[in-house]
């Protein structure tokens, strides 16, 4: 089962990690100023990643796969990791869209 990790950037902003039941880091978010402002962001992960749509498959400068999840209104919510092909790039996906639902929520900040 996955789960949210909030942790406190340097800067004082909070972002949180969707991370896999093994451990790995499936999604980052941005920073947030506050920590509300975090939570309310992990409720439109669990919310989006149900919408196919909602995913953006990109395509790096250096040619490797990775995807943003989006919000309704188009903001970018989190962003995966670099992949080595584009069928890792879609598991990715497929694990956000099974981990994010019910994941728990680990609040390190």
């Amino acid at each position: 089962m996955g789960k949210f990790v909030i942790t406190k950037r340097a800067n004082g902003e909070f972002q949180f990690n969707l991370k896999a039941g093994n451990g790995q880091t499936i999604l980052t978010s941005e920073g947030y100023s506050t920590k509300a402002a975090c939570l309310n962001g992990i409720e439109s992960v669990k919310t989006n990643s149900q919408d196919d749509s909602r995913f953006d498959k990109k395509e790096s400068a250096n040619g490797k796969p990775y995807f943003n999840l989006k919000a309704s209104n188009g903001q970018i919510i989190g962003a995966s990791e670099m992949y080595e092909s584009t069928a890792s790039r879609d598991n990715g996906i497929a694990s956000v869209k099974t981990n994010a639902p019910d994941a728990e929520t680990d609040d390190q900040a």
